[in-house]
């Protein structure tokens, strides 16, 4: 493997000084080549993290389990989501829950608190404990344990490498991500097996999916749903909202991916520190200088006052 330092690609000017800086990768790219690059990582792979998701999902449509469980284009979207546990999230959940059989207490995903912090307030005055369905990874662990009633798979150990589900997915995105060795695995935060690849076969896997007639279902539920892919201040949410052909999904680690389904190129970022604020402006800097989508973020450094002192900025 093969990795050579990133790029610096987002400084914070306070009072014309720099007083902090974040390094990654940015990468413009077809099915047939890499267009255009910021910063060289080589061969080195990254985990895909919840950026997975999409790719995963894409059983439903091989397996028919879509037609099977007759599933609304907003429930095909919660389970490529990382939702941010809002109700509208939640009330979708538990609709395919019942469709499927299964109940909330068959996930394995864990607990956290949502994502929204909206929503977090209201819980909070309202004494209000969340649960597995706030888990922003719920849509992708009931779209798994949907495939294992499908097919009589165990259900209490869908989430471990060796199931036949787990093998499954890792066989369908080494297939879409066009992997042609093995790369590291690990854990993901909500505890099934995640992969690891070049950002290059990250944006493969993307355009395979998203721009194949197979997969329009996919396609349409990011469109259609953006704010079930994530919801308040997410920045795919915002992304797919403000364009007319762009879809998003972002993943931890720092990563970003978008698809420009009109001309079928794919955007990879990924920031080393993993910082969140510099992903987005990172993206939507880009998608600007690619005249893809001007989407407005906020590049000030204020105080408590309001008072605007500094600036972020992208080096794109």
């Amino acid at each position: 493997m093969t990795f050579n330092s990133p790029d610096t690609i987002v400084k914070h000017i306070r009072d014309g000084l720099v007083e902090e800086q974040h390094f990654g990768y940015l990468m413009v790219m077809n099915r047939v080549h890499v267009i255009d690059r910021v910063g060289e990582s080589g061969s080195y792979p990254f985990y895909l993290r919840s950026c997975a998701k999409p790719l995963q999902a894409s059983l439903m449509i091989d397996f028919g389990m879509d037609e099977y469980y007759n599933m609304t284009s907003e429930e095909i979207a919660l389970c490529c989501a990382s939702h941010a546990g809002e109700q509208c999230h939640i009330d979708i959940a538990k609709k395919l829950l019942a469709k499927i059989g299964i109940t909330e207490q068959d996930l394995k995903c864990g607990i956290h608190e949502p994502l929204s912090k909206t929503e977090r307030d209201r819980m909070l005055l309202d004494n209000e404990e969340p649960t597995t369905l706030h888990n922003n990874c719920s849509g992708k662990h009931i779209m798994m344990l949907a495939l294992c009633k499908m097919h009589n798979w165990d259900i209490k150990t869908y989430d471990e490498p060796t199931h036949p589900l787990q093998k499954l997915i890792k066989e369908k995105i080494y297939q879409l991500c066009e992997l042609k060795k093995e790369y590291p695995v690990t854990t993901d935060g909500c505890g099934v097996p995640i992969y690891a690849m070049p950002l290059e076969n990250m944006g493969k896997g993307y355009l395979n999916l998203f721009c194949s007639d197979e997969y329009k279902k996919i396609k349409e539920a990011f469109l259609n749903n953006p704010y079930i892919i994530g919801g308040e201040d997410r920045t795919d949410t915002k992304i797919i909202e403000n364009s007319e052909n762009l879809i998003a999904k972002v993943g931890a680690g720092g990563l970003c991916i978008i698809v420009n389904t009109e001309s079928e190129e794919a955007l990879i970022v990924k920031i080393s520190d993993c910082s969140m604020q510099a992903r987005e402006i990172v993206a939507t800097d880009a998608l600007k200088n690619l005249h893809w989508a001007d989407i407005k973020t906020d590049h000030t450094i204020r105080i408590n006052s309001g008072k605007i002192i500094g600036e972020i900025i992208s080096t794109l």
